[in-house]
């Protein structure tokens, strides 16, 4: 999915210190144009940040923050964020302190595998709640959609 704003999106497993020092599924967006927090409402309205279920360890719900200013703004987000949700936000907020990239045959995976049962079950359901609630911050020129 392609959001006005963000220029690259890199694929693979992350680590910050102490307790989340264990690696976790993640990416790593760059962007400009959007912002931080515009970013944070998608990826908190388009995930699973209320739930906290068996596979955690592995697929975090986290934000990691390469310098005071993100963790601030971060932190602020989540807390304006919150009476949107019926639960609470488990998202955690959490410095960066290392990123492996994924093997090329997990890279854009939902790309490549469109009819997988993954992408329509999980994935599809995700990216219909963001063109329905986020359609101004779609890059309608990278993204068809077509195939949601």
């Amino acid at each position: 999915m392609s959001l006005k704003g963000v220029t690259h999106v890199e694929q693979g497993w992350i680590a910050a210190d102490g307790e989340a020092a264990a690696f976790s599924e993640a990416v790593i967006v760059t962007f400009n144009l959007i912002s931080l927090s515009t970013l944070i409402t998608v990826h908190l309205h388009t995930h699973s940040c209320t739930s906290n279920h068996s596979m955690r360890s592995k697929y975090r719900s986290a934000i990691y923050t390469f310098n005071r200013q993100q963790e601030v703004t971060s932190r602020e987000a989540i807390t304006a964020l919150q009476p949107e949700f019926a639960q609470q936000i488990i998202t955690e907020v959490l410095p960066f302190r290392e990123f492996k990239r994924n093997t090329a045959n997990y890279l854009n995976y939902y790309y490549s595998n469109p009819e997988k049962p993954f992408c329509k079950n999980v994935i599809n359901p995700k990216l219909r709640l963001l063109l329905n609630r986020f359609s101004n911050e779609v890059d309608s020129d990278k993204f068809n959609m077509a195939t949601v």
